[in-house]
């Protein structure tokens, strides 16, 4: 579909005429759809399609609703063919099981999520090797690259500290060697940044975070060309990670306001990092839109924008961050992101409550993220100092 992303938003991947006549998409809430007789069943495997257009037989394999929520992905992300699953996660290790065998190699570009890193305790099981290289840094990239290398894994924004990899240059590299390229793009949403417009092979979302918005569904994305997602898709198959019909609705319904939210994200993020840049009590700001982020340059020739997520590392202890946190009023204290509700958390904590493991994380104590959602950034800035202000009188307390 032609169009803005705030048009492709509300109608890409939905047909204008639907069942009954409904305005929105219909839940379609069916794990079967049966054959009227024999010879249709004959017909069907004959002329077996499993193309997003195909006809339908088990859930598992696909659903109207969750059809319609895959075509309007494919839309914003300029992708062929989209897939969804069941959460970010299941997303990424359903596409990494289809894409590599034992064997293979895999070069991880850090930081990622954890859980991304964790599930290459998984892959070694399978005699799948992994390599982690660190962001931007090209020449220890071109020297992880292997005979048996099959896929360079990336993230950007990466979570927490929000490092933009020059995709352009990642991409380059990987095409000389013959590699696949797959790239988590949560923390940017199709707003911000369209990877696959920049040539990389596999682009992922949690749809859980910005796509969803309302902090009321589980799902992830994979998106590309059609013949890489085949094989994505007859791994879902035998997996069963599809995405339930409901949550494609409440997705759908999400998606219709993504560049409205993300436009005002983005906003919130600006202000905010420029606010926390200044603070007496701040140490450190992680967010790419400011000019001493160490991939501003990168940030400002690929993306559209910044994001709403903002780390900041408080000039203090770890007991000083808790006290920033405890006092804020705005924001819930959780793990997620990408709603219209803030959500704060001391990133830290919530990893581990055994030292030892935190400081192996990398991530320092007094590190909280930020993730803003679509209030006032003149009441989010405003809670923010109140509570770094009770923060630094009980430093001076102690």
């Amino acid at each position: 579909m032609n169009g803005t992303m705030s048009t492709k938003s509300v109608h890409a991947g939905e047909n204008r005429k639907k069942a009954h006549n409904s305005l929105t998409t219909p839940i379609v809430l069916s794990s079967t759809f049966p054959f009227e007789n024999t010879a249709e069943i004959l017909d069907f495997k004959a002329n077996n399609t499993s193309s997003i257009h195909g006809r339908l037989e088990y859930g598992r394999y696909g659903n109207p609703t969750v059809r319609a929520a895959e075509m309007k992905l494919a839309a914003l992300d300029n992708a062929e063919r989209a897939l969804l699953f069941s959460s970010g996660m299941n997303a990424i290790t359903t596409t990494l099981l289809a894409l590599l065998s034992s064997g293979d190699h895999l070069v991880m570009v850090c930081p990622v999520y954890r859980r991304s890193l964790e599930f290459t305790d998984f892959l070694s099981r399978w005699g799948i090797e992994t390599s982690l290289v660190e962001s931007n840094d090209f020449d220890k990239l071109r020297t992880a690259l292997k005979p048996n290398t099959r896929l360079i894994f990336a993230e950007t924004p990466s979570n927490p500290t929000l490092r933009v990899l020059d995709l352009e240059l990642l991409v380059r590299i990987a095409q000389e060697a013959g590699v696949l390229t797959m790239v988590d793009s949560t923390f940017a949403t199709p707003i911000n940044l369209r990877p696959l417009e920049l040539g990389v092979n596999l682009v992922i979302h949690s749809a859980t975070k910005y796509l969803g918005g309302h902090n009321d569904l589980l799902a992830g994305s994979a998106a590309g060309k059609t013949d890489l997602l085949q094989k994505i898709q007859d791994a879902r198959n035998v997996l069963g990670g599809i995405l339930s019909p409901m949550d494609a609705y409440f997705l759908l319904r999400g998606i219709k306001t993504l560049a409205l939210r993300v436009q005002k994200q983005n906003q919130n993020g600006q202000l905010v990092a420029e606010f926390l840049e200044n603070h007496p009590l701040v140490k450190r700001v992680h967010y790419p839109g400011l000019p001493a982020h160490p991939d501003h340059a990168v940030a400002r020739k690929l993306m559209k924008g910044s994001g709403g997520v903002v780390s900041f590392e408080i000039d203090g202890s770890k007991e000083t961050a808790s006290t920033v946190i405890d006092n804020l009023e705005l924001p819930y204290i959780g793990p997620t992101l990408g709603g219209v509700e803030s959500i704060a958390q001391q990133q830290a904590l919530l990893l581990s409550s055994d030292p030892d493991t935190r400081k192996a994380s990398g991530i320092p104590d007094q590190l909280i993220r930020y993730a803003l959602g679509i209030e006032d950034a003149e009441d989010i800035i405003a809670d923010l100092d109140q509570a770094m202000e009770k923060a630094a009188a009980a430093e001076l307390k102690t």
